[in-house]
């Protein structure tokens, strides 16, 4: 399992470069206006998109399972707090936080540890907080490619499973957790603006205050 999270770790870097992603910047200033001060990034990587965070003031901490990707980030400068695990066996702290955010992590988990991380995203999300979750759809290009799993589920031939979201998954896997809105969003790698761009899901959630 850890050699796949690393191989899946090497193709998002070679793929997003070192730029924030479209979706980071948005939640980011989504969260500024809510007035939120804590941010929890699971699957944080390398660091690029939860930098983002910091440098707008957010307290944040970060969940990665790749040690290698830890040791990038650190490498960079990046300071703030890193649980070093799997999602699967969140939560790593008792504290709840103002604002969650993930990028492309949930297409990469199997129907079990998905369920039980939005679960545990929404256990850890502060009363009038906010979860955004991104997510690859059905028209990225990568759809249909490789050997289907299931209706929604492909095994690319370098042996990484993608899970493709559409409106009725989103729908399935998300009402029961405040959902707010889904739109699709198309993200580019920034580093390298010439190349396709992949359309994702931005799944936005809000826990009622008690």
């Amino acid at each position: 399992m850890t050699e796949f999270w690393e191989k899946s770790f090497i193709q998002h870097q070679e793929m997003w470069g070192m730029n924030a992603s479209q979706s980071t910047i948005l939640a980011s200033q989504f969260f500024q206006k809510q007035g939120y001060k804590s941010v929890l990034v699971p699957g944080c990587g390398y660091g690029r998109n939860a930098q983002v965070f910091v440098e707008a003031g957010f307290d944040v901490t970060g969940i990665e399972i790749s040690q290698t990707a830890i040791d990038l980030a650190r490498k960079a400068g990046f300071t703030w707090p890193i649980y070093h695990g799997s999602v699967a066996e969140m939560p790593f702290d008792s504290k709840q936080y103002e604002g969650i955010f993930s990028y492309a992590l949930l297409h990469l988990l199997d129907s079990n540890v998905r369920a039980k991380f939005i679960e545990s995203c929404y256990q850890q999300l502060a009363p009038g907080g906010t979860m955004i979750f991104t997510s690859i759809s059905k028209e990225a290009p990568m759809y249909g490619k490789g050997t289907k799993i299931s209706e929604n589920e492909y095994e690319s031939p370098n042996g990484i499973r993608l899970f493709f979201y559409d409106e009725a998954m989103i729908q399935a896997e998300f009402s029961d957790y405040g959902l707010i809105e889904s739109h699709k969003i198309e993200e580019r790698d920034s580093d390298n603006p010439n190349k396709a761009a992949i359309s994702f899901w931005w799944i936005r959630c809000q826990k009622p205050i008690e």
